[in-house]
């Protein structure tokens, strides 16, 4: 493997090792679970706690999660908002179809709109699930709602 010459080693004790975003996510998805277990939690309660985790969110990120919740439920409906790792993501028949990562979850460039398994994606043998998001335009939030039109078929 070819590399600028610098090499950079990660010894057997981090290399196991959680970041702390990796960790807090993780106990986010502790509590949503055993929120989940309490058995009162409605869709309204879920929906106020995806636009609370939004309206956490540092800017321009917060801007674009709001869009992207608006396109989202504009185009499917019948999706069921909800936290999941934290994150605002959108469930069909109980199941996570797509979620938005905020840049700043685990330190990253950009946002993400990510598509777990159970969306209808399939292209031949190879199809993005996750679409890295710098700006929202009106061509953006079209593809968003294209892609989720077709996840939730």
């Amino acid at each position: 493997m070819a590399t600028s010459g610098k090499t950079t080693k990660r010894d057997d004790a981090s290399a196991d090792k959680f970041t702390a975003e990796e960790r807090a996510a993780m106990k986010e998805r502790a509590q949503e679970l055993k929120a989940a277990k309490g058995g009162k939690k409605t869709k309204v309660d879920d929906t106020q706690a995806v636009l609370d985790k939004i309206a956490d969110m540092a800017e321009p990120d917060r801007a674009m999660a709001q869009r992207v919740h608006e396109v989202v439920m504009a185009a499917v409906p019948d999706l069921a908002p909800r936290l999941w790792y934290g994150m605002p993501s959108y469930a069909k028949d109980g199941k996570v179809l797509l979620f938005f990562q905020d840049a700043a979850k685990f330190k990253a460039r950009y946002a993400t709109l990510g598509f777990q398994d159970t969306a209808a994606l399939d292209d031949g043998n190879m199809w993005p699930t996750s679409f890295a998001i710098v700006k929202l335009t009106e061509s953006v939030e079209k593809q968003i709602a294209e892609l989720v039109k077709q996840a939730a078929s």
